[in-house]
């Protein structure tokens, strides 16, 4: 980190701690558990336990065929943000001069440039993963919906058992997507730190305001907490 400011390496730790620090609220707080993610593993619970009710289990497949086309549809964007990401590294001398343009840009070496980018390039790569191993837990879980006990036994000790897994592993589905659209909204605040520290930093911010609000203070949480 030689090549930036103290104020660089400041806004860039600032970035780094709010999303670690969200990110352990959300998944490891009794606070977290409070919000839309976490009401929302329970409702992931409550769907398991009924679905064994059900002798026809095509609606529980056409949900988790609709959840796994939502996945996939964020890995494949990720993949292209990825390759917009190598373009802008191959393609630094034209961006320089137009970031160096911009009200609030500031000139930047090539070195400088080349690591943001790259940067950027890791939290891609990152949401891919997560995304990706997301699609195939939803995979896993319709599976388990298919090899579930018909219905005559919901209420044997073995089939509670079994609806107890297959909530499990829909809910780690459910935690990695969450990882990886968080990613993709960190990815947005990253972007700040091609115009400079201060607008890092600016932009992390506005990013925590928006998660948090969405989170524990949006009408979506609002109307499932009172259920």
């Amino acid at each position: 980190m030689a090549q930036f400011s103290n104020l660089d390496v400041l806004a860039l730790g600032w970035f780094l701690a709010a999303w670690l620090g969200y990110a352990l609220l959300i998944e490891l707080t009794s606070h977290g558990k409070r919000g839309l993610n976490g009401l929302m593993h329970r409702y992931r619970s409550e769907w398991m336990q009924r679905m064994l009710a059900r002798d026809a289990r095509m609606m529980d497949g056409q949900v988790i065929s609709a959840l796994q086309n939502g996945t996939a549809f964020f890995a494949s964007t990720s993949l292209i943000a990825l390759g917009g990401a190598v373009t802008l590294f191959h393609s630094n001398q034209d961006m320089l001069t137009i970031v160096a343009a911009l009200p609030f840009g500031q000139a930047v070496t090539h070195i400088q440039w080349e690591i943001k980018v790259v940067g950027l390039m890791i939290i891609f790569v990152y949401a891919f993963f997560k995304f990706a191993w997301a699609y195939r837990l939803y995979n896993y879980v319709a599976i388990m919906v298919g090899a579930a006990p018909p219905a005559s036994e919901r209420d044997e000790p073995e089939a509670k058992a079994y609806a107890q897994a297959a909530a499990r592993v829909i809910t780690d589905a459910g935690r990695h997507f969450n990882r990886g659209q968080r990613a993709f909204f960190f990815a947005l605040g990253y972007l700040g730190w091609f115009l400079g520290p201060v607008p890092l930093m600016v932009t992390t911010a506005a990013v925590l305001v928006v998660m948090w609000r969405r989170q524990f203070a949006s009408d979506s949480r609002r109307a499932i907490s009172i259920i």
